[in-house]
């Protein structure tokens, strides 16, 4: 308990000197010892922190009645369940890569140069190809929903971490123990779940953290790419054009999306903690 308090009041701390940072440079006025920064301080660039918040308190629109909070708490939320499963099916495309690449040396070779290469690719030039293609597929008696591309798009940059990270986890197994279970006869399936993934754990947390937050850009980019309403990123791009007017209101979106990554490495934490709760002490503090 004393070290998640810890780790919270570093968080906080963390976020005070963001923002200590941020009044600090509009102080100075975007000016050192006499040098002009690249950055303009005017509140036209940036605005005061406290305008940001208070911004969210205004209506959306003119004569609408839900205020600009409510309309990102929405996006925000609409957004975290489509990365949460762009983040699951990354978590497993990733798994299941890492353990065939772990069981056969061919498809690591094979394998793990298209896994790091496949994260170079555009994706504001793949989304729209995703889109297409899913189009195009019939699931059933139902049809392809358009949320499902910007889940594909979030699973395609969450599970890369995952395959690199676990396949680094799988294969630093003790070799004293695996050899013990080879000589008990162990089937490999025994000798993944009792042996390797237990000893992968180190490995596998900080890989779901980059996961998490690969889901989230995923998500919100192809959310601007494809034009789909209703999530953080279509709310960010169309506050972006009251941008000149009214600046604090663009903020306000990026916020939301700042918290969404923010919620999704939290979830990480759980995860970690739920994982961690049966392990031996001196595991975890390595």
């Amino acid at each position: 308990m004393l070290d998640r308090l810890r780790r919270l009041g570093y968080a906080v701390l963390g976020l005070a000197l963001v923002v200590a940072l941020w009044e600090g440079y509009k102080a100075i006025d975007g000016q050192l010892l006499g040098w002009e920064l690249p950055l303009k301080a005017d509140d036209q660039r940036m605005p005061h922190v406290t305008t940001m918040v208070e911004r969210l308190a205004d209506p959306e629109r003119r004569g609408s009645d839900r205020s600009i909070a409510a309309a990102v708490a929405a996006g925000s939320w609409y957004t975290f369940q489509i990365a949460l499963a762009g983040l699951l099916g990354g978590v497993v495309i990733g798994a299941l890569l890492a353990a065939l690449m772990q069981r056969l040396k061919v498809a690591e070779r094979a394998v793990l140069p298209l896994v790091v290469m496949s994260q170079t690719v555009p994706i504001v030039a793949f989304a729209p190809l995703v889109a297409a293609w899913g189009g195009r597929l019939k699931l059933g008696s139902g049809e392809w929903q358009p949320w499902m591309s910007v889940a594909v798009i979030s699973a395609f940059l969450a599970f890369a971490p995952v395959a690199v990270g676990l396949l680094r986890g799988l294969q630093a197994a003790p070799p004293a123990a695996e050899e013990l279970m080879r000589s008990m006869a162990a089937p490999p399936r025994t000798v993944l779940w009792k042996l390797r993934l237990p000893a992968a754990l180190p490995y596998l947390v900080p890989a779901l953290r980059l996961s998490a937050a690969g889901a989230v850009v995923g998500a919100i980019v192809a959310e601007i790419s494809l034009g789909r309403s209703g999530g953080i990123g279509r709310l960010t791009l169309e506050y972006s054009r009251a941008a000149t007017s009214d600046p604090a209101k663009v903020y306000t979106a990026l916020m939301g999306a700042a918290a969404l990554g923010i919620t999704m490495a939290l979830l990480v934490g759980v995860v970690d903690a739920v994982a961690s709760r049966n392990r031996p002490q001196e595991a975890l503090a390595s």
